[in-house]
């Protein structure tokens, strides 16, 4: 088999690699490990910057997010009993963030690139990258792919970044000391927006996927079980965290889901080795705070797809060996982006008090200060 761009990873980022390409005229094949039920369900992130919409939407692929997306013109700071709103419509006029599950974004790509003929293999076993530097190729099954280019999408645990040869890469990373018990629950969000919430107890996050569906986070310890939070004492805790207002009142439900997410950061430095391009996961991961995450593998298909048309229309293969500087700018604003976010709103040390007087302070500067408020609001809907 030939294609001309082979794609590990039918994620998020491999599904619009593939789409973009298709519309560019570029062929390519996807190769995904899971099943399609796995990665049509699979729960990840939920907040799409202006530029993710805009993307999808001028791919094609908008129409049911347009739908039912929740667009947001803020987001709220809560804080030592008080309520601030980051106000987007003021600060950064015009755009904003939708509220629309990853998975739903995988189920709407994945549609569009079967009913356009796309080549998308679901249970791939085996997959290895090979002949990096020459004449690429992908096996998988005892199969053979021959292809110009290969894109790494097949996120943090995949093949595509062991593929490169040690010592090319040079890893950044950070673990923090604390998780996220994350839950979904059938009940309506007890608020229009996302509510951050910092308190000495810990932080907390109340967000949503639907006007039925309501999504909430709590910090816990590192190495937390889900096992060790029946329902009763995630309601508690979200209650003792989040009813830190008047006349604030958080509803509870059903929960259906519920799991512990690592809060880590990662860098690799190049992202492309050879004709192998990362994107996506398989690159840099971010801790969730900032929302990063599903828009920076977006980001990188952008820069990706614009590299590999100039690449196959011209045979110029600028773009493509300046990719990783390209995306690495904004992966490293997001990147501290994301940190001052976490540190900002999360509890480190308990007997830190100067550190607690530090995030008070800054959090104080951020709801009085329109300019300090203007930059959170510029990074989290995203930079143009």
């Amino acid at each position: 088999m030939r294609t001309q761009v082979g794609i590990i990873g039918a994620g998020p980022a491999g599904l619009l690699l593939s789409h973009l390409l298709h519309l560019r005229g570029i062929s390519s094949v996807v190769l995904e490990r899971r099943s399609r039920a796995y990665v049509e369900r699979r729960v990840r992130a939920g907040v799409l910057e202006q530029g993710t919409v805009d993307t999808l939407v001028e791919a094609g692929v908008g129409a049911r997010l347009l739908r039912e997306g929740l667009p947001h013109q803020g987001i709220e700071l809560r804080y030592d009993g008080q309520s601030h709103r980051i106000a987007f419509e003021k600060l950064v006029p015009g755009r904003s963030i939708t509220v629309y599950g990853q998975q739903e974004v995988v189920k709407d790509l994945i549609a569009a690139r079967l009913e356009a003929g796309g080549d998308v293999r679901f249970e791939i076993e085996d997959v290895a990258a090979h002949s990096l530097e020459a004449e690429p190729y992908l096996t998988f099954g005892g199969e053979r792919l021959d292809c110009d280019v290969i894109a790494g999408c097949d996120g943090f645990h995949g093949v595509s970044r062991p593929s490169i040869p040690p010592g090319v890469l040079q890893v950044f990373e950070r673990d923090y000391p604390f998780a996220w018990l994350g839950v979904l629950a059938r009940v309506a969000p007890s608020s229009e927006e996302l509510i951050y919430a910092r308190t000495e107890r810990g932080f907390a996050l109340h967000s949503m996927r639907s006007p039925t569906v309501s999504r909430f986070y709590l910090q816990v310890p590192p190495d937390a079980s889900a096992d060790e939070w029946p329902d009763e004492r995630i309601w508690a805790e979200l209650k003792a965290r989040l009813e830190t207002v008047p006349g604030f009142t958080l509803e509870t439900g059903e929960i259906f889901e519920k799991g512990v997410t690592p809060m880590r950061a990662f860098v690799a430095e190049p992202m492309q080795y050879g004709r192998l391009y990362l994107a996506g996961d398989a690159a840099h991961i971010v801790p969730p705070t900032g929302a990063k995450g599903l828009n920076l593998a977006v980001a990188d298909v952008r820069v990706l797809t614009e590299a590999l048309d100039r690449f196959f229309s011209t045979g110029a293969a600028d773009l493509l060996d300046s990719y990783s500087e390209s995306c690495l700018k904004r992966v490293w604003r997001a990147q501290h982006f994301s940190w001052w976010m976490t540190t900002l709103l999360h509890t480190f040390d308990s007997d830190d008090a100067y550190g607690r007087r530090l995030q008070l302070s800054y959090l104080d500067y951020v709801t009085s200060s329109e300019a300090a408020a203007t930059t959170l609001a510029e990074n989290y809907v995203g930079l143009q």
